[in-house]
């Protein structure tokens, strides 16, 4: 039986529709142009209430803090947001890393890692790295920092554990996946069974951004730091994967969990019927946005 959706929930979707359309009108539309379409995407969520932010550089990386007031500044939350590797920002994010951090009473530095074209892989990866690293140094405890990401940002939250593993770092508390695009062979089967139900992450779409990260180089599509379905999970810290029940992605999620679970994980899976890609960006907005994100606290602090 189909969840009855709020009525506020619908702004995710046309949002997509109207970006998908726009996109579709303007075939030539310039990597400028779209990276300013796709800043609107802070505009499903609202402003959190008592969050404060500031600008700074870790690692070599600009990235935002955020800090709800009264959080603990010792526990971070590593956000590094989606937009297929190459659009998307600090500014369309901060406001969901704010909802986030509030919920769970820590603060979160939102990367602007480097982006392909102009970057192509590993560089998003090496950045989140230097970020870690950065963190550790200043006398931060692997314990209290968590790797949190939507999307493509969803794929680096996990990449760069992964990548944090192979480096004999110690690992993180945790990793947060919202909508995560994992699969970049695209051979998940609600590429086909949502397309219809999917407002923004077509196969045509994904096929561009891969190539902007990856080349036409079908060896990578099977690298585990950029396809971590590929990926040995063992060791890995415990796990939260969100999806939308509408989207094209959602078997990225599903076929994460199984891979976790399988190797011994500890991890969940939240799919939420009839929403939209990345939905926890209506926090503020819509309550199954919420909802997730209360979830999400709970998880947290009983780990």
């Amino acid at each position: 039986m189909q969840t009855k959706l709020s009525k506020e929930s619908d702004f995710l979707r046309r949002l997509y529709q109207d970006w998908t359309d726009r996109m579709a009108a303007n075939p030539s539309m310039t990597m400028a142009d779209m990276r300013s379409l796709f800043d609107e995407w802070e505009k499903p969520t609202l402003e959190p209430e008592d969050v404060t932010y500031k600008s700074d550089s870790v690692g070599g990386v600009d990235a935002i803090w955020v800090y709800p007031i009264g959080c603990d500044k010792s526990k971070v939350l590593i956000y590094t947001h989606g937009g297929g590797f190459a659009v998307g920002s600090s500014t369309s994010h901060r406001k969901l890393a704010g909802h986030v951090a509030k919920a769970l009473g820590v603060s979160s530095l939102v990367l602007d890692y480097r982006r392909s074209p102009e970057d192509p892989f590993p560089a998003q990866i090496e950045d989140a790295v230097a970020v870690y690293k950065a963190l550790l140094e200043s006398g931060i405890k692997a314990k209290d920092i968590g790797t949190i990401g939507d999307s493509a940002g969803g794929n680096l939250a996990v990449a760069s554990v992964l990548k944090f593993r192979e480096l004999a770092l110690e690992l993180p508390r945790c990793v947060i996946a919202f909508s995560p695009w994992l699969d970049m062979e695209l051979s998940g089967g609600t590429l086909d069974s949502n397309a219809e139900t999917e407002a923004l992450c077509s196969r045509g779409v994904l096929e561009g951004m891969r190539g902007m990260l990856l080349g036409e180089d079908i060896t990578k599509f099977k690298d585990p730091l950029a396809n971590p379905l590929y990926a040995d999970f063992k060791d890995f810290p415990p796990l939260y994967i969100n999806a939308g029940g509408a989207e094209t992605l959602l078997d990225d999620s599903r076929h994460l969990y199984a891979r976790a679970t399988e190797a011994g994980v500890q991890a969940t899976l939240s799919v939420v019927d009839g929403m939209q890609h990345v939905f926890p960006i209506l926090a503020g907005r819509a309550p199954e946005a919420d909802e997730e994100i209360s979830k999400i606290a709970t998880w947290y602090q009983a780990l």
